[in-house]
């Protein structure tokens, strides 16, 4: 069989041995072979996937070279710098001339990115949500959420008169009550160090402004993360969650704190499974006070079979 008879039949899928159409392509050896006699029909192929791989899905990832683009960067990581090294292609040193103009030119560049103020608002702004982003432990998913509502508040120019933290801890918060995050207003507030006042007015401006809709807090969310700062048991969290539910069906949570709720739950919770721990604990856990728990288990206890 001569040389190109092989590849009309490798084109076609066959195997120009056996005659089989069962080829196996491996990118790592980067060879393209037979399954059923190992008859190798190319061994120098070329991979047309993408370079990086930036999600699970690589059939919508079209991407070959550079990072993938993201909200948190004021220029959603499109932008491009000069080369400071004065070498060309070839690795050759430039001229004198050209050396010159092209430090005109990094400089004109570096004027043109930072002297736009919407740049420089978008660069606090957003180095202020990586900071909380690290400090809450938040997703990536509730950052760029978080990202996209400041971005939209900078466009109906609500930052105007306002303080840029604020307007981005309110944000924040938004994106976490789209999102079922449960993070409330006092760790935003005392993360970002600023007014827990300043940040609802914020808030409220923001779901107004740009008409969000906010899904209600569900209290079994925040079981988790009580349960987890107070160092309860499994079974503990188990029995707590099934107080809540029965509590939702007796529309006894409607205008409730969720936290204060879940808090509550767990105290009970916590009797009845023999993981005794003192209301000061859990109300340190859940960011809230004895007061409450003890005013909302009075609404649970009916409930704790």
């Amino acid at each position: 069989m001569t040389l190109q008879q092989e590849q009309q039949l490798s084109r076609k899928g066959h195997c120009p041995r056996c005659g089989r159409n069962n080829l196996i392509t491996d990118f790592e050896s980067a060879e393209l072979f037979c399954a059923k006699c190992g008859f190798v029909i190319d061994e120098k192929i070329s991979d047309s996937g993408p370079e990086r791989m930036f999600s699970d899905n690589s059939a919508t990832n079209k991407s070959r070279t550079g990072d993938r683009t993201s909200l948190t960067r004021h220029d959603q990581g499109l932008s491009t710098i000069i080369n400071p090294a004065n070498k060309d292609s070839a690795g050759n040193p430039l001229s004198a001339s050209m050396k010159s103009s092209l430090k005109q030119l990094r400089k004109l560049d570096s004027r043109s990115r930072a002297n736009k103020p919407i740049d420089r608002n978008l660069q606090h702004a957003l180095g202020e949500l990586l900071k909380m982003k690290e400090k809450l432990s938040l997703p990536d998913a509730v950052i760029e959420k978080a990202a996209y509502i400041y971005r939209k508040a900078l466009e109906r120019n609500l930052v105007r008169g306002r303080s840029i933290s604020a307007l981005t801890a309110s944000a924040l918060y938004a994106a976490c009550r789209q999102s079922s995050t449960p993070r409330t207003i006092n760790e935003i507030t005392n993360t970002i160090n600023i007014r827990r006042k300043e940040l609802a007015n914020c808030y409220r401006l923001i779901v107004k402004e740009l008409d969000l809709r906010m899904p209600v807090v569900d209290s079994v969310s925040c079981i988790a993360k009580i349960a987890s700062n107070a160092k309860l048991s499994e079974k503990t969290k188990r029995h707590a969650i099934k107080i809540l539910k029965k509590a939702q069906q007796e529309h006894l949570l409607a205008g409730k704190d969720p936290m204060g709720m879940a808090a509550s739950a767990l105290y009970l919770a916590s009797l009845e499974t023999g993981q005794n721990i003192a209301q000061r604990d859990i109300a340190i856990a859940a960011g809230t006070t004895e007061v409450t728990i003890r005013n909302r288990c009075k609404n649970l206890r009916s409930l704790v079979v």
